[in-house]
This record gives structure tokens, sequence and C-alpha cells, in this order.
């Protein structure tokens, strides 16, 4: 959330830095955001399996998969493909892969909130049996 939602409009908002500079900048930063999210699923779906609670939580590690797969070989690649098109002079056609994105990361987000609330409550009362 800090690159697509802080770093990525300051970006474009100084001054200084000429629209294809950073389209360039952004391809780098978000190519790298992209390994470290697939490293991250990895480790999350490990954890998950490992946590005792990947029944109840396996749906929602799916959507985050997915999501992660698509950002990862559908959008990330056009949409460096695009910029490097406006990098090159050329302005790309309408397309909605950025609003996809946007909205993919939203998810992202709120599920990666309700699965890190939900196991800290599980957490909580996993102790508990409820009996003296």
């Amino acid at each position: 959330m800090g690159i697509a939602v802080i770093e990525t409009p300051a970006r474009f908002s100084a001054a200084t830095i000429t629209r294809p500079i950073a389209l360039d900048v952004g391809r780098g930063v978000f190519a790298a955001l992209n390994k470290a999210e697939l490293i991250a699923l990895v480790i999350m779906l490990i954890v998950v399996r490992a946590s005792g609670h990947a029944v109840r939580l396996w749906s929602y590690c799916g959507v985050l998969a997915l999501i992660v797969v698509a950002q990862s070989v559908w959008l990330t690649p056009e949409l460096a493909e695009r910029a490097q098109m406006i990098i090159n002079g050329v302005e790309p056609p309408k397309s909605y892969a950025h609003a996809i994105y946007s909205s993919l990361e939203l998810l992202k987000f709120g599920l990666l909130l309700f699965l890190g609330f939900t196991s800290l409550g599980s957490n909580r009362s996993g102790g508990r049996t409820g009996t003296a």
C-alpha cells in the first residue's frame, strides 16, 4: 500500500521528475515489489499450512494467491509494456489494466487485514477450552 498509495503519486507530483523518468522508476519498483510479494505469498502459504488453520483459511489464501499471480503474469507485464511505450514517445491505447491492478491491491490489502485479525483472534481463543 505504501508504494501504490503514497510513493507512486508522490513520484509523479515531483516537479523535477519527467513522466518518462517516473515511469521508468515505477517499472523497476513494481517489478521488485512483485518479486517480494511472490516470496511473501510462498511464506504465507507455508505458515498457514503449518499453523493448523489451513482448512479454515485456505480459501482466503487462494484468493490472495490468484491476485498475486494475476498481477505477476498479466498486469505487471502489461503495465510495464505500456510504460515502455510512453517512454518511447508512443501514447498507448486506453486500458483498464491500471484500474484493475489498483482494485486488486485494495482487495489484497483487505484480505490481508482480515487474515491478520482472524489469526490474532484464533490465537487468543485457541488455548481456551471452555472447561474449568
